[in-house]
């Protein structure tokens, strides 16, 4: 069994999707981030930074944050959803720890500057609609005749799918990138998709521009 720390955030929902494709058992516990439950105590002895996602996978005997570490360690435990060796595998890892490193992080402030505090830092919101512009052309181009970031279907793309769902804080019209929009409508039909995008309880249907 493992136990999911989670909330209803682009990092959190790359959890819930990967453990309903890989189907595994696992316990939603909803951190509430607004209300700061994330200093609390109770979760504070399970992750060391302070933030969702945390899995307690109690068959491995593993507690694992940060969620690049936990989907690695999930597709690994599952054998599935990242390839075991050689090329296939780098490029999975390659595009994974992009969204890592970068369209997460970027987005992230996006939400800050253009949606939660929009007219308070115009240089901010500058910056960051124009990083925004940039990371998408760069996976529209990534999936120019490809029906998946990486080789098959992935953990990189499972990934990416959250914060593109979150278009609309990005302040992007999807239709201005018919690439992404074809893999995004794609990976939104998938049931376990659906599935995952409802925990740790369901915030209404996934957008769909």
């Amino acid at each position: 069994m493992i136990d999911l720390y989670t909330w209803i955030t682009p990092n959190g929902l790359k959890i819930s999707i990967l453990l309903e494709e890989l189907g595994l058992s696992y316990r939603a516990h909803a951190i509430d981030i607004t209300k700061g439950e994330q200093d609390l105590p109770a979760f504070r002895a399970v992750s060391q930074s302070g933030k969702i996602p945390v899995i307690v996978d109690r068959d491995a005997g593993v507690t694992l944050m940060e969620s690049g570490a936990i989907m690695i360690h999930l597709a690994e435990r599952a054998g599935q959803l990242l390839p075991a060796a050689g090329w296939e595998r780098l490029e999975v890892l390659e595009w994974l720890m992009w969204q890592v490193g970068n369209f997460g992080p970027t987005l992230g402030h996006v939400h800050n500057f253009l949606t939660y505090n929009s007219g308070k830092a115009p240089y901010a919101e500058d910056i960051f609609r124009r990083e925004t512009g940039r990371l998408y052309a760069a996976l529209e181009a990534r999936l120019d005749g490809r029906d998946h970031v990486a080789g098959a279907y992935s953990i990189a793309d499972i990934s990416l799918w959250p914060w593109v769902s979150r278009y609309q804080r990005h302040k992007t019209d999807l239709t201005a990138y018919p690439n992404v929009l074809r893999w995004y409508r794609n990976l939104a039909g998938r049931p376990a998709v659906q599935r995952g995008y409802r925990v740790p309880f369901d915030t209404g249907d996934v957008p769909l521009p």
